[in-house]
């Protein structure tokens, strides 16, 4: 199990857990929710990047930052680096202050605006790994763009890939179709898709 040494951080990623649950129970407003990843799933990405030396990390969906400074902590121990994209004000300030009281905000990017337009723009082979927990009727519509923007090698992770396997179902044909990516879903969380683009 990957726990920060950082006892501090280790105290805020708890009480991000905690706010998040609370949070959720009293909001029914999806744009108020947090709809943080699981504790396994925030642990199994840290894990996943450092092991695959990804020092390009793209996250699609910030929220409050929880999910981010799993991936930052990777960054960190590798020397990379994470940029993460939110539509939503509110869950930007959140993230920001918990970004600062973290530590690791050097190792973050946040970008304020449409995942569609951040994508449209991105060189081709930018990123080596990119986590997707978003809004998850617009993944099919991003993903030449993804596919584009993902490097030779890079790892594809995508969230909720049980919990909202309907939802998912389309997106899921659609990678698992391409015969440039390897793919299968992991019991890990909500459970992951993870998909990775050959070399060849």
């Amino acid at each position: 199990m990957q726990r920060p040494r950082n006892q501090s951080l280790q105290a805020l990623l708890s009480e991000l857990e905690g706010f998040g649950r609370s949070n959720d129970q009293a909001n029914s407003e999806r744009s108020r929710r947090m709809l943080n990843i699981t504790r396994d799933t925030g642990e199994f990405l840290c894990v996943i990047a450092q092991a695959t030396n990804a020092r390009r990390i793209l996250e699609i969906g910030t929220s409050n930052g929880y999910s981010t400074l799993w991936l930052a902590l990777a960054a960190q121990a590798i020397a990379g680096h994470v940029t993460t994209v939110e539509s939503s004000e509110y869950k930007i300030t959140l993230a920001t202050e918990n970004f600062n009281r973290s530590g690791l905000s050097d190792f973050v990017t946040q970008v304020a605006g449409n995942a569609t337009d951040l994508l449209e723009t991105e060189g081709d082979s930018r990123f080596d790994l990119v986590f997707l927990d978003s809004e998850r009727s617009e993944y099919p519509g991003w993903w030449l763009n993804i596919r584009r923007i993902l490097r030779p090698g890079g790892l594809l992770v995508v969230d909720n890939a049980r919990s909202h396997a309907d939802e998912m179902a389309q997106f899921i044909a659609i990678v698992s179709e391409d015969p440039a990516f390897s793919t299968c879903t992991l019991p890990v969380g909500n459970g992951e898709f993870f998909a990775t683009r050959s070399v060849r």
